[in-house]
């Protein structure tokens, strides 16, 4: 499935990926190929991306990666749509 993640300030990262989870207001839920479409709220936490990502030397720092080789970017609010297997997370 294809993952945008935008900032106010520019487009974080964009590329295939196999699976994105997601702090939503009612919990973590992650998403995969051919999931439902979804629109939800993101509360404070950490946008987990599992998957062979490349990312922009500019924006490389503010990624790190977890003891399961997930990249993550922690992120205080959002939102986050899913359909047609393009996922598109909206980041403070």
């Amino acid at each position: 499935m294809y993952l945008e993640i935008v900032s106010p300030e520019a487009t974080l990262f964009s590329g295939e990926v196999a699976s994105v989870t997601v702090p939503g207001i009612n919990g973590e839920f992650q998403m995969l190929q051919n999931h439902a479409p979804i629109v939800s709220l993101l509360q404070e936490g950490k946008v987990k991306v599992q998957g062979n990502v490349s990312l922009d030397e500019e924006f490389a720092s503010k990624f790190t990666k977890d003891q399961n080789g997930n990249t993550v970017l922690e992120i205080s609010s959002g939102t986050v749509e899913l359909k047609d297997n393009k996922v598109i997370v909206l980041a403070d």
